[in-house]
């Protein structure tokens, strides 16, 4: 027969309540049990001394008969200083898994896309930006020519010719498109005869 020290669970719904029990390894958790050697409350908070009650005494005597402790119960044995537990070490207790992984990649992926478009535009809105910027710096650079004042008075007199040639231009073909009264009947009448 192997013998167990283990919890027992009890309590309510949602309000575990556990005895630390030594029984046949081979029965139900709540089940029979040799004898009870301690109780634990976890809805207790850590550091109270309610929290976990144990009989070191009858821990040491199952022990030495080859009582096995599950690993909840060999963590208070080493607390209270009846067994000492052996560290244990998980590398990969912290990684996260493989779907996990996945999305990570995923999202840096599109955070370096994002990136690169967000460069690529800045570099478009530099370039225009440098590009007037460089026209100004030739501008100052260059000396600027002084120009007759019969230069100006023509190229004024040019300009206001062009705007009295388009403005007339404009009007005339206004007044032609917009049909009379008349002329707007006579073609609804005929488009109901037909």
């Amino acid at each position: 027969m192997a013998v167990a020290i283990r919890l027992s669970r009890g309590g309510a719904k949602k309000r575990p309540y556990y005895r630390i029990v030594v029984s046949d390894s081979r029965s139900a958790r709540d089940g029979k049990y040799l004898e009870q050697i301690g109780t634990y409350n976890p809805m207790l908070a850590k550091d109270d001394p309610a929290r976990i009650k144990l009989a070191e005494d009858r821990a040491r005597h199952w022990l030495s008969v080859g009582a096995q402790p599950s690993d909840r119960v060999l963590r208070f044995l080493d607390a209270a200083g009846v067994l000492e537990r052996a560290p244990r070490n998980n590398p990969k207790k912290g990684e996260p898994g493989e779907a996990a992984k996945e999305r990570a990649e995923e999202k840096a992926a599109k955070l370096a896309a994002a990136e690169e478009a967000a460069k690529a535009a800045v570099e478009e809105a530099k370039a225009p930006v440098e590009e007037v910027a460089a026209e100004e710096v030739v501008a100052e650079e260059a000396p600027a020519e002084e120009t007759p004042a019969e230069e100006v008075a023509v190229e004024e007199a040019v300009s206001e010719e062009a705007v009295t040639e388009e403005a007339p231009a404009e009007e005339a073909p206004a007044a032609e498109e917009v049909p009379a009264a008349e002329e707007v009947g006579e073609e609804a009448g005929e488009e109901k005869a037909e």
